[in-house]
């Protein structure tokens, strides 16, 4: 969601943090703005509708300096798309606040300020924390204990970042729910809402838990408990780099991280597997004695991890012979939930913050489950922290709103931790030993499915002009059918739907002309014979079908039909290799149709809020 970058320092931290809110920008946004405390304690504030270039270029016509100060891009929840609207907002000429979630009660907090006197600006829930700021410290409380006494009032999930500009010396944070990350620097700190904004100045980073505060000054950072009591932070070095979260060569990040797949792939095997066999305890501590009491598996996730955890049903089921539930982590939250016997909870999220998903975590630490599991893309998230069991995915920074490889690495995440599954309730050796094998194949057979690009260059003019495109699978294809439409409705607006191929006769044969594009996901397995049939009721209704298929299927050109035609690939792995093509067709269509590839319309890396 909202990203947010504050900085205190001896030099002008303004450029820093403009290069901070453009490294955010991948979370998806719709103004921005920054404020700052300069010589004489003059508060100076900034804001615009749109990109973080529409800011620079006001900064431009009109600079700013100073040496403590915040910067935010908002994504509008409470109230429309203004300047009003935009972060920061101001309390009494001194107390300034950026903020990313919601406060749930807001409007009680606004009615009981607008009987003090204050008068609001804004359409927002933020104004409401820098008016409940200023009133506390109006009462005579420093900045921390008026921070510290807000968060107390508010309900919801959300970031805090608070300064006075009466008092430049200090920027004041609370973290609910959303992340902060806190960087360290020599004479100067800094804090963010994600490690990338503070790349270019320093890789030692604190990452805050949740409901803690943090007093940062140049020389020192001090974090507390909710009741005002200090508490230890560890200190953690970043592994990613400056350079890993830019382009490049390419044209988009999408396309960036679409070929950065097969090496994100076979990282994410390092650790996990040994002389062909899985290595159990890689999960962490105790993880074989748990894996063997599990009759039951419960995966929660949103959105494309969704999707991953659906392809896990078919092989947990099949593989480890295990009932596997999946759902998604909204409706999971507000339903009466039946937990089986001996169930393992198993979470998945790119970033490890996704507020649904989190929040189902904490719940189902509360009901009768024997253990939590998250696969997660980042290692010091809340998830992670808060999860029994822990497989980091290992795809490495991931800028395009749109999902690529944390998807993909999502995939062979699930498929080790269905074999650790499966080895503790009864795979033997042989059959262990013959499935790691494919595992390692995944990283070179997504690279062959690279060198399907220039078809589907090609391939994408013919749906660029159209309106509507329906997806067909089956079996553990048609969660990737499902992915591939949730990407090209992503990125290039193109309405598009997914379903299992043989549901065509209960409703969506409906929707079948010849100016609606179908693409089946059609690997040579054993429903190849059943997928054909249904390809050949959509011919019969003039359809034009677009089918990823392997030489050994027979499925060739032909009037009606265009094949994309794929590598060999061991049905165990197909779904990550078939994923690729449709992420390429997704991107070549949006570029296509002028899109904002990396940041679409509407939508945020990571979501932070329900």
């Amino acid at each position: 969601m909202c990203g947010i970058v504050g900085a205190v320092a001896e030099r002008n931290i303004v450029p820093i943090l403009i290069e901070g809110l453009r490294r955010l920008e991948y979370r998806g946004y719709d103004s921005a703005g920054v404020a700052v405390v300069g010589e004489g304690n003059k508060l100076s504030l900034s804001k615009a509708v749109g990109k973080v270039a529409d800011l620079e270029k006001k900064l431009a016509a009109n600079p700013m300096r100073g040496q403590l100060g915040v910067a935010h891009t908002r994504w509008a929840t409470h109230g429309g798309v203004t300047e009003a609207n935009a972060h920061p907002h101001v309390s009494g000429d001194r107390i300034t606040v950026i903020h990313n979630g919601i406060i749930e009660n807001f409007q009680a907090l606004k009615d009981e300020l607008e009987k003090k006197g204050y008068e609001f600006k804004s359409e927002t829930d933020t104004e409401v924390a820098a008016h409940l700021v200023h009133d506390f410290v109006k009462q005579g409380h420093d900045l921390v204990e008026a921070v510290r006494l807000s968060v107390k009032r508010f309900e919801g999930a959300y970031a805090l970042l608070v300064f006075d500009a009466e008092d430049p010396e200090r920027i004041v944070v609370s973290r609910v729910a959303s992340p902060l990350v806190i960087g360290l620097g020599i004479g100067e700190n800094y804090v963010a809402s994600g490690v990338p904004a503070l790349l270019p100045v320093t890789q030692r980073f604190i990452y805050l838990e949740q409901d803690d505060l943090a007093e940062i000054t140049r020389e020192s950072v001090s974090i507390f408990d909710v009741d005002g009591n200090a508490i230890e932070r560890e200190v953690h070095e970043a592994q990613m780099t400056s350079e890993s979260a830019e382009k490049g060569p390419y044209r988009h990040f999408m396309l960036k991280e679409i070929f950065e797949q097969p090496s994100a792939l076979a990282d994410s095997l390092y650790g996990h597997v040994e002389s062909n066999r899985v290595v159990v305890e890689s999960l962490g501590p105790g993880a074989a004695k748990l894996l063997k009491r599990v009759e039951h598996v419960h995966i929660v996730a949103c959105g494309t991890s969704y999707h991953a955890g659906c392809v896990g049903k078919y092989w947990i089921e099949s593989l480890a012979g295990i009932p596997c539930q999946v759902e998604i982590a909204s409706e999971y939250r507000y339903r009466t939930v039946v937990v089986p016997e001996n169930s393992l909870f198993v979470t998945l999220s790119q970033s490890g913050e996704t507020a649904d998903t989190l929040e189902a975590l904490r719940l189902a630490k509360r009901s009768n489950y024997i253990g939590s599991l998250t696969i997660c893309n980042s290692p010091h998230s809340s998830m992670v922290r808060e999860s029994d069991l822990v497989m980091m995915t290992q795809a490495g920074p991931e800028i395009g709103v749109a999902s690529t490889k944390a998807f993909t690495t999502q995939l062979l995440s699930v498929l080790l931790v269905t074999i650790m599954l499966a080895r503790q309730h009864g795979m033997s050796d042989d059959q262990e030993k013959k499935l790691v094998p494919h595992l390692y194949h995944a990283a070179a057979a997504a690279e062959e499915a690279l060198k399907m690009n220039d078809k589907l260059i090609e391939l994408a003019e013919d749906f660029a002009e159209k309106h509507h495109t329906l997806f067909l699978g089956r079996g553990p294809m048609w969660p990737i059918a499902m992915e591939g439409a949730l990407k090209l409705k992503e990125i290039s607006y193109i309405h598009a739907e997914a379903y299992a191929a043989g549901e065509l006769k209960h409703g969506p044969l409906a929707l079948i002309d010849e100016d609606m594009p179908v693409v089946v996901v059609a690997p040579n397995n054993e429903l190849l014979d059943k997928l054909k049939s249904n390809m050949q009721v959509v011919r019969a209704r003039g359809g034009q079908l677009y089918v990823l298929a392997e030489p050994e299927t027979g499925i060739v050109d032909e009037d009606g039909i265009k094949v994309i035609t794929m590598p060999t690939t061991n049905r165990l792995i197909a779904p990550i290799v078939y994923t690729v093509p449709l992420q390429l067709l997704s991107y070549h269509v949006a570029v296509l149709k002028g899109t904002d590839v990396d940041q679409p319309r509407n939508l945020a890396k990571s979501v932070t809020v329900e």
